[in-house]
Parts: structure tokens; sequence; C-alpha cells
């Protein structure tokens, strides 16, 4: 497939196969996500955003509760950089595609970080999970991604906010069944609390 495919034919191949049955815990391994990352790993990742004042703004206000958890400066201005673009990039995406009003923020992303990874970008988990959103690394091993990739900024975030995007999309903006799914733990309630506590606390806009 390529990167310029449309979203629309993307998330219909990932729709139609993930819907019939109801949403299963698949730790990512969802087979419509296999077209939504190669389509991803294929495309450039974020590297600016036109609201400038929007941006420095969220800087300006998640950089010193970033401290606590990142002591390198640049580090954290990198991440809350990406952070900010890719959330808004995909919202755009699917806004622009699909006329559909994904509610992906990047305060939302922050709180999933915060519980994935505690923004150790290196964290690999007993499942397998690996880096600051904790993608599973299933799909972009089969699209011939390297693993040295999955430790930097740009791509994890990038990989994880479309991964998020997709399972929001799914559940029609119901961030805690989306939740669930990107996690892997659907009708568990444990991961969508922490995070959403996390989001509504440390990382409220």
């Amino acid at each position: 497939m390529r990167a310029r495919r449309g979203l629309l034919a993307v998330l219909a191949l990932g729709t139609a196969i993930a819907m019939p049955g109801g949403a299963r815990a698949d730790r990512q391994r969802d087979a419509g996500l296999g077209a939504v990352l190669e389509a991803a790993i294929a495309a450039a990742r974020c590297d600016g955003h036109d609201d400038r004042y929007g941006e420095e703004v969220f800087l300006r206000l998640q950089e010193p509760r970033l401290r606590a958890l990142v002591r390198d400066a640049q580090l954290r201005v990198e991440i809350l950089r990406q952070v900010y673009c890719e959330a808004h990039a995909v919202a755009a995406r699917y806004h622009r595609e699909l006329r559909f009003d994904l509610r992906l923020t990047p305060e939302l992303v922050l709180a999933v970080i915060d519980v994935e990874s505690r923004f150790d970008r290196y964290a690999v988990s007993r499942s397998g999970a690996v880096g600051l959103m904790q993608v599973m690394p299933f799909w972009p091993r089969r699209l011939g991604v390297e693993n040295r990739l999955f430790g930097s900024v740009d791509f994890n975030v990038h990989l994880g906010c479309e991964i998020l995007a997709y399972y929001m999309h799914l559940e029609r903006n119901d961030y805690r069944r989306a939740l669930e799914r990107y996690n892997g733990s659907v009708g568990r309630r444990e991961y969508p609390d922490q995070v959403l506590t996390r989001l509504s606390g440390r990382w409220r806009a």
C-alpha cells in the first residue's frame, strides 16, 4: 500500500475486519492496524506545526511538569514538540479525510506516555511493547522496521498516535474503550482510569 492511499480506504479495511464481534484485547495486533501502520511508516514524521503560538503555550505549561520525569532539558522539549505536532497532525487528517472530529489531544498523549513508560524512551515491557508509547513491534517488524527506531522519540510517538487514533475512531471517541484497546485490556477499568487520572491531574490543559 502506498502512503498516499487515502485514510478512508485504509480505515475501511480496518473497520471491516475489527468491528464485527466487538472490541477484543488484541494488544495492538488488530488486523486492521497492519494497513494503518504501513501507511504511517511510509509517511514522513511530523516536523513542524503551523500553530506556533499554541505549541509555545503547550510547552510553557507542560515543560515544568515534565522536569521530574525527564532530566534532560533538550529531550523534554523534543518529546513535547513531537507530541504536540503528531496529535494535531493526525486529528487534522481524520477531519480532512473522514470528516471525523478525532478528540486526540497532546495532553491525552502525554497521559498515555506517563502511564505506559514514565517517559523512558528505551522502556521494554514484559509483553514486548517498546518505547515512550509502548508500541507493540509485531506489525512494524513485519513491515521491515529496524529495532533501533523504536527508541527514537519521533518514530515511537508517530506510531503510538496513529494506533491510538485508530482505536479512537473505531470507538467513536470513547476514551475508555479506545484506551482499553490500546492497552489490550478490554473490559477492565484499571488502565483507562490511570490514564484519565493523569490527564485530569498532571497533564491537564
